[in-house]
């Protein structure tokens, strides 16, 4: 009997009814009671810890198993690891699922669920595949939810290939995750139009519930909503990602990771713009339990983001010291350093700057690639020009690149140092020689080459290229007249010899329509026909034409070439009466105008005038025109804004 007069047996029957109806707190009450009487019944204390986990209580659930685990044992083995799991002891829960005796499904469906948080996604996609293959319930499924989410996170984050494991795209959770998979291998357009097909499934099977609001709905699309915000912005479509992101937002979501990855990406979209908001948003990704929610990348993305913020918001102080903690957290990572670096140009700090980029390039050569070409770009702001070609030049993955040719070639020009840069060509071509022989970029470099150095006078130099390139194609009429006019300044015997090769004037004449190709499309000028009919007809001829006269032969000399010109009549200018007021004349008028005294004051120019002064040195210039304001209807193009390479995080 138990305490109070109630039998143990009715106390079950309460626990019984009690976990039908799903009242676990009095049957926790009935427990009590029971293991009052006997502190070591391995049946109620069973039901005890399973009543808490139903109740969300992990701990105490944990508490009960610890207290009595030797009289527990191993019959709680998969309640153990799942409180440990719930409570983010993600690590324990490994270990006590690996110390199992026995591995039943519940616990491989849980292992499964620990090696994704673990990230440890190869061995957790093997779990999956052998349970659903080795698997006959209604859970069915799940698992392959659950391993369309192991596909989706290694394309994303270990950027692995696709794999086709045949998972159907039936429900609207296993048709966003294909979307992940597909967003990973940057087919965007395809993710947006499965982001949209999962969509309308959502909306489908939400529609059969009764109890389902228009606002429920809209929250539980609010995943599918910023992963098409996302797609878009990967697009550049940033006005429309914004939109989309600020209404999941609004709905404010119970996710507190889907709210932490969305206002991570406003904050990408804004960069150094409206800080303010940003500044708002960034408390969206401090809430709590989100480190349990994201992946290692998307969390080390968004704290990446909180120092530029910190940054960009003047708070150097604060950008310092969460750069060099991300510095410590990811020592082989060049991306702390390069905002510690951007803090201190910020702060005209550029040799340190610099310093701090070399000691990681030291310490870290594996990842100094980009190290380098920042080193590079401080180098020629200050004017360095030949220390920047050092350090561009010290890149081994990128110095016999084309572009990183180009670059240097161009920089050496700038500074007149053009042995440096026949020696960059010489090294380049040397790589592809031995490396790709014959290939377009190989002899794209040797042509370039050899147009390099006959453009400053090398002409021995460009003679072997030129040379090289003819053997490649002996077809190459451009390259061998080139060769024969670099040759014709050192060894006119060879030249004569090599110009026997080309084509005869026969074979070089082309049969082309000339009047077709002047009125072609793209022609710039086009010749117009006229018969001579025509000409006749439009020529413009003298209102005193006489065609009985004989025209005057010398009529398309000017008048003072002509053989009859006797110049011109000298006489006295007659004074031009009553041209002013009744009875004054020019030169009366001229006397009287006070404006024409030498004493009188300039008078005020008119708008656009020269100076009022007729001694003025500036007097004969003309005013520059103002343009005329555009009408109020005239549209204006908008200035495009920057692009922003950004994700679930990073600028």
């Amino acid at each position: 009997m138990a305490s109070g007069g109630i039998s143990v047996a009715s106390l079950w029957t309460d626990v019984n009814r009690c976990g039908q109806n799903g009242d676990y707190t009095r049957a926790l009450k009935a427990l009590t009671k029971i293991l009052h009487e006997n502190r070591d019944d391995v049946t109620a204390l069973h039901c005890k810890v399973v009543c808490h986990i139903q109740n969300g209580s992990f701990k105490e659930a944990l508490n009960v198993m610890n207290t009595h685990s030797k009289v527990l044992g191993s019959e709680v083995v998969f309640e153990k690891a799942y409180c440990e799991y719930r409570l983010n002891r993600v690590e324990s829960s490994l270990k006590t699922i690996e110390s199992a005796p026995e591995q039943t499904d519940k616990l491989k469906e849980l292992y499964g669920q620990v090696l994704y948080r673990l990230e440890r996604y190869d061995e957790c996609k093997s779990v999956y595949t052998d349970l659903i293959r080795n698997s006959q319930d209604e859970y069915e499924e799940e698992r392959k939810t659950n391993l369309a989410a192991v596909v989706a996170a290694m394309s994303q984050w270990e950027k692995a290939p696709m794999e086709d494991l045949g998972l159907p795209e039936s429900t609207y959770e296993l048709c966003y995750n294909a979307t992940c998979s597909l967003i990973g291998q940057g087919k965007l357009t395809e993710a947006l139009n499965k982001l949209q097909q999962a969509e309308e499934l959502c909306r489908v099977s939400l529609a059969d519930d009764s109890d389902m609001t228009e606002e429920d709905i809209q929250s539980e699309l609010a995943v599918i909503h910023s992963q098409m915000a996302y797609v878009m912005q990967l697009q550049g479509r940033t006005d429309e990602a914004l939109q989309l992101y600020n209404q999941v937002i609004k709905l404010k979501p119970s996710d507190v990771g889907l709210l932490a990855v969305t206002a991570n990406n406003i904050i990408t979209i804004n960069k150094d713009q409206n800080v303010f908001d940003s500044k708002k948003k960034v408390k969206l990704t401090n809430a709590e339990g989100v480190e349990y929610k994201l992946a290692k990348k998307q969390l080390q993305a968004i704290d990446f983001n909180k120092a530029l913020l910190a940054m960009y918001t003047n708070q150097a102080d604060q950008c310092r010291k969460l750069s060099s903690s991300l510095q410590a957290q990811n020592p082989g990572h060049p991306r702390p350093v390069l905002i510690q670096v951007a803090q201190l140009c910020r702060e005209k700090q550029h040799s340190r700057a610099i310093e701090l980029l070399q000691q990681f390039s030291d310490q870290n050569p594996e990842s100094a690639s980009g190290i380098k070409l920042t080193m590079a770009q401080l180098y020629l702001v200050q004017g360095h020009v030949t220390k920047a070609c050092d350090v561009l030049r010290s890149i081994e993955e990128f110095k016999h690149k084309p572009g990183m040719v180009s670059a240097l070639v161009t920089m050496y020009s700038h500074e007149e140092d053009i042995d440096s840069a026949i020696d960059v060509f010489k090294q380049a071509i040397e790589h592809y020689q031995s490396e790709q022989p014959g290939s377009a970029t190989h002899l794209a470099l040797v042509r370039e080459a050899a147009n390099f150095k006959l453009k400053y006078g090398r002409k021995k130099e460009a003679i072997s290229d030129l040379e090289q390139l003819w053997k490649q194609n002996t077809k190459d009429v451009h390259t061998l007249a080139q060769l024969i006019s670099a040759y014709s300044l050192v060894d006119t015997d060879k030249a004569k010899s090599l110009s026997k090769h080309l084509p005869s004037a026969d074979t070089m004449s082309f049969n082309v329509d000339v009047d077709e190709l002047e009125n072609s499309h793209g022609a710039t000028y086009v010749r117009k026909k006229y018969s001579h009919h025509t000409i006749f007809l439009l020529g413009k001829l003298p209102k005193n034409y006489d065609p009985k006269v004989t025209p005057d032969p010398e009529r398309w000399l000017p008048m003072k070439e002509r053989s009859y010109y006797r110049g011109k009549k000298k006489g006295k200018k007659k004074d031009q009466i009553g041209k002013g007021t009744q009875g004054a004349t020019a030169g009366a008028s001229a006397e009287l105008d006070a404006s024409k005294t030498a004493s009188s004051p300039p008078t005020s120019p008119r708008p656009g005038s020269a100076s009022g002064s007729s001694t003025a040195p500036a007097s004969g210039v003309v005013p520059p025109r103002q343009q005329k304001p555009s009408s109020s209807g005239a549209t204006r193009k908008k200035a495009p804004q920057k692009k922003k390479k950004g994700g679930k995080g990073g600028w």
